[in-house]
């Protein structure tokens, strides 16, 4: 059994402290440099809004979208699959491929995310068909630290099958059941198995995170996420 995870600090939450920037810090990329960049208000959603991001020469950066919210997210730090983005609002998100695994700077934050074996969205990048089946555990928690609020070990049982959305379009849904029940949907190349667009469930009690790829090519060459 593989467990691909973001785990939760559970001896900061103890002591009352923890912020959801915090628990990326700490627990997904224990780097020092990063410890004044992942601040999120504590007991409020982040602001969205900002100095506008704007993704360097041949660099990726992530649309984001949640309801009516709206920001530009650029890429922190990566190590293998993990990628950490922020808003300049300070709303962060943490990636594994185009997996939404953990978040930052809402008001429900996505704590922890564990695959019991592989994600089944990797299978759209060895190319595999058919239908994929996954099990995943996540913990989720209201922004702030009163332990109430936090919610561990929510189980979600899913079912993912591609279709043709276009021409040279794979839409994957990802349809989920357990302890949360939602759909998420993936949009890929159908040559390279590239995601370029997801709606991705992030928490109960919010819409689906939307996100979208945004970049600016550099010369002779064509962006697209990482997987």
């Amino acid at each position: 059994m593989r467990w691909s995870c973001v785990v939760l600090p559970v001896l900061l939450a103890a002591c009352g402290q923890t912020t959801g920037a915090d628990i990326l810090r700490v627990a997904a990329w224990p780097v020092p440099q990063l410890a004044g960049m992942l601040a999120a208000p504590s007991e409020r959603e982040a602001a969205w809004d900002g100095e506008p991001a704007e993704a360097a020469p041949g660099e990726t950066a992530l649309r984001l979208m949640l309801g009516s919210r709206r920001g530009v997210a650029t890429l922190l730090q990566e190590e293998g699959e993990r990628r950490l983005w922020r808003t300049p609002g300070g709303v962060v998100v943490a990636t594994e491929g185009a997996r939404v695994v953990a978040t930052a700077g809402l008001r429900e934050i996505l704590a922890a995310t564990r695959f019991d074996g592989a994600d089944p969205l990797a299978r759209l990048a060895a190319g595999d068909e058919g239908e994929w089946r996954g099990t995943r555990v996540v913990d989720v928690m209201r922004s702030g630290s009163d332990p109430a609020r936090m919610r561990f070990g929510v189980r979600l049982d899913c079912r993912m099958r591609a279709s043709a959305a276009a021409e040279e379009t794979l839409l994957l849904e990802e349809t989920c059941r357990g302890d949360a029940r939602f759909t998420n949907r993936f949009w890929a190349d159908a040559r390279s198995g590239a995601v370029f667009r997801s709606e991705q469930w992030v928490g109960e009690g919010l819409p689906l995170l939307v996100v979208e790829i945004v970049a600016t090519p550099a010369p002779a060459e064509v962006m697209s996420l990482p997987r």
